[in-house]
């Protein structure tokens, strides 16, 4: 089975622009979008996300929806534990795609480390 993991230096799921997740409606309460949103700065990226070391300044208090677990993804998107890893490998993939290219240093780390591991 697949592992997901996440790489060191991506943020990808650090850009948070609303415009480019328009069904946040559909998988945050009405309280989690509340904070989602007061965390979008103005440039789309979270406030919390340090763009110069490319770290969250707030990654062990991060808000719930902003973790990989099952029951996270259970609750937000109904993926159950069996496909969990799968189904967010491909989405880090697609995410980095959208903020850094198919052809980045990050797609390129993410694919040796990740997809390619699981092969």
């Amino acid at each position: 089975m697949a592992t997901w993991q996440c790489i060191k230096n991506c943020g990808a799921c650090c850009h948070l622009e609303p415009s480019e997740r328009p069904d946040l409606e559909d998988y945050l309460t009405p309280e989690q979008l509340v904070q989602y949103m007061s965390m979008v700065g103005e440039d789309g990226w979270c406030i919390n996300y340090d763009k110069d070391n490319r770290k969250c300044l707030i990654y062990a208090e991060r808000p719930r929806f902003c973790r990989v677990l099952p029951e996270t993804f259970d609750e937000m998107f109904e993926v159950s534990k069996d496909e969990l890893q799968q189904f967010a490998i491909d989405c880090c993939v697609e995410h980095i795609e959208s903020i850094y290219g198919d052809e980045s240093s990050e797609m390129e780390r993410y694919v040796t480390k990740v997809v390619k591991a699981n092969s």
